[in-house]
């Protein structure tokens, strides 16, 4: 499955969806993971700022082959507009280390819920 984490530093959970410049997107299993790489999203001019649709596509356009996707917090737009790409969001409280999160999502990958099931049955995103 891939996941995309919105991260400040590589490391850590903590960065707001719409206000990402990096996502490091993983594929992960029950008994490994690997890194794909880290996506950067650039806003093509320094000056203009997007009107805020924009800046949610560019952000779902670097991550639309992920089924899950990791922030420190989501708008109720962007949250909508992200399933709606099939991408499920979590929000996390508190920043927390990728590491750990990807641990703890190849715990549930041993006895996934439904909705990580529906996931797993949908096959690759393309």
């Amino acid at each position: 499955m891939r996941v995309a984490f919105a991260t400040k530093d590589g490391i850590n959970i903590n960065d707001h969806f719409g206000w990402a410049k990096e996502f490091a997107v993983f594929d992960i299993h029950e008994e490994d993971f690997s890194l794909v790489e880290s996506r950067r999203v650039e806003e093509s001019d320094p000056d203009f700022e997007p009107e805020e649709l924009d800046k949610i596509n560019l952000r779902i356009e670097a991550i639309k082959d992920c089924s899950i996707m990791y922030c420190n917090n989501i708008g109720a737009v962007s949250a909508a507009r992200v399933i709606r790409n099939r991408i499920h969001p979590i929000k996390m409280a508190e920043p927390v280390a990728i590491a750990i999160e990807i641990h703890r999502l190849q715990e549930v990958l041993k006895n996934p819920p439904i909705w990580i099931r529906k996931i797993q049955m949908s096959g690759p995103k393309k």
